[in-house]
């Protein structure tokens, strides 16, 4: 029987949700209007003002944000509300340039757990459940933003936080934790670890799994659903927006509901900026309706996906996301071809590797080249050179088949390749451009 945290909501009718949106986004942009002044000036330059904000129709009509106006205006210039009223901060990890620092009201956080408690439920989550929250706290948005959710569904909740692998098995086994909440290559490796302790699937609690934070393919959800003998759960987040809980799966597992009380989404063409109709494929733009002490408006993630609103078998009315196939930003573009990690990742599940893998793209004598470093498993570990050569042809022929464009296949030995307790790196550019 499918659960709700709030069922009046989450099965309100497509026409519920649009009033409720359009009410909250006349409000949120006057908000902006009146109290952040960069974004005030960005609607000045392109002619719009509150009074031509009357529904989610006239949305096109305003100016998108993007990643470089939140460096641009660090750390004060988006803040919608006065400094003694926000509560918390959270943060990016800066990988480029400045950090995106995200501030919070006691309201934003109380709406913020709300979306996140959704998502626990959607996924079996009870008061009746153990959750270890195995996300990364502090700055970082994953462990907060599900230990509040955890807390609001009124489940027992463990803050492992990442890291200490042998801890967090210790703890699943010994709490008897039903649910685990953490990156889905953190996922794979706690399998791993768990399979070199000689455990079964039998001998784990857990039931399900949230998993979030880096993009992840259907193969690698099959491996770890398999490897762990859970049901895996995607969540979907953005520091910009709040964090994990912007979407959420249920247990039909086929895309991710938006909470759409609380968030708009779009799909528009990333080179034109045109919006695109329902069922096309493009970046994803949010614009947070009810967020006020960091309010974002058509803000630009630059993940790649579709949007559906066709009936779930969940009962829940909202639309749902794909899971995204890459980033605008992530794309690697080589020899003149579009190539996203998750393709890479697709064909190496496929032939029975594992996730483990790292990208590296150089340019030699004017020419992109694709190294794909992949580790074998122990199963499949040889120093057998002709077993080797074929195993690496295979792969080759694979990517080829992909992506269009040949790639070299090393493969490693297993455990080679380092192992992440957050995000998973997985592309080196040694490219000058």
């Amino acid at each position: 029987m499918e659960r709700y945290f709030q069922e009046d909501i989450e099965c309100a009718s497509p026409e519920r949700i649009r009033e409720i949106q359009n009410e909250k986004l006349v409000e949120q942009v006057k908000h902006v209007w009146e109290n952040v002044p960069y974004y005030r000036k960005k609607m000045e330059e392109k002619g719009v003002t509150p009074d031509d904000i009357k529904s989610v129709d006239d949305l096109h009509k305003l100016p998108f944000l993007s990643k470089y106006d939140l460096r641009d205006a660090y750390p004060y210039g988006l803040l919608g509300t006065p400094l003694k009223d926000c509560v918390r901060i959270h943060s990016t990890s800066g990988t480029t340039g400045k950090r995106v620092v995200a501030f919070y009201t006691q309201g934003d956080l109380d709406l913020w757990s709300e979306c996140c408690a959704r998502a626990i439920t959607a996924a079996g989550g009870s008061d009746e459940d153990v959750i270890q929250v195995s996300y990364g706290y502090g700055l970082f948005t994953g462990g907060l933003g599900l230990h509040d959710g955890a807390h609001k569904v009124g489940a027992l909740t463990v803050p492992a936080s990442s890291g200490n692998t042998e801890r967090q098995i210790m703890f699943i086994r010994d709490l008897e934790a039903t649910i685990i909440c953490c990156t889905p290559s953190y996922a794979a490796y706690l399998a791993e670890s768990m399979k070199e302790m000689g455990l079964t699937p039998d001998d784990i609690p857990l039931k399900a799994g949230i998993f979030g934070a880096e993009a992840w393919s259907e193969e690698m959800r099959k491996d770890i659903q398999k490897t762990l003998g859970i049901k895996a759960f995607d969540i979907y987040g953005l520091t910009e927006l709040s964090g994990p809980g912007v979407a959420f799966e249920c247990s039909a597992q086929n895309g991710m509901h938006i909470n759409e009380d609380h968030f708009i989404a779009e799909i528009i063409d990333p080179d034109t900026e045109e919006v695109l109709p329902e069922g096309s494929q493009g970046e994803l733009v949010f614009t947070a309706v009810d967020k006020k002490a960091f309010p974002m408006v058509r803000y630009r993630t630059r993940d790649i996906c579709r949007l559906t609103r066709e009936k779930c078998s969940c009962g829940r009315t909202f639309i749902r996301m794909a899971k995204p196939m890459g980033r605008t930003d992530d794309m690697l573009i080589i020899r003149g071809v579009n190539v996203f990690p998750s393709q890479i990742e697709t064909v190496l599940l496929e032939n029975g590797y594992q996730a483990n893998y790292q990208i590296i793209v150089d340019r030699v004598n004017n020419t992109d080249t694709l190294d794909v470093h992949v580790e074998m498993t122990p199963e499949m570990f040889t120093d057998d050179i002709n077993e080797i050569n074929k195993r690496q042809a295979d792969l080759v022929k694979g990517l080829l088949s992909m992506l269009g464009i040949k790639a070299k296949v090393t493969l490693v030995a297993p455990k080679s390749i380092t192992r992440s307790e957050g995000k998973a790196v997985r592309v080196i550019d040694n490219r000058k451009i």
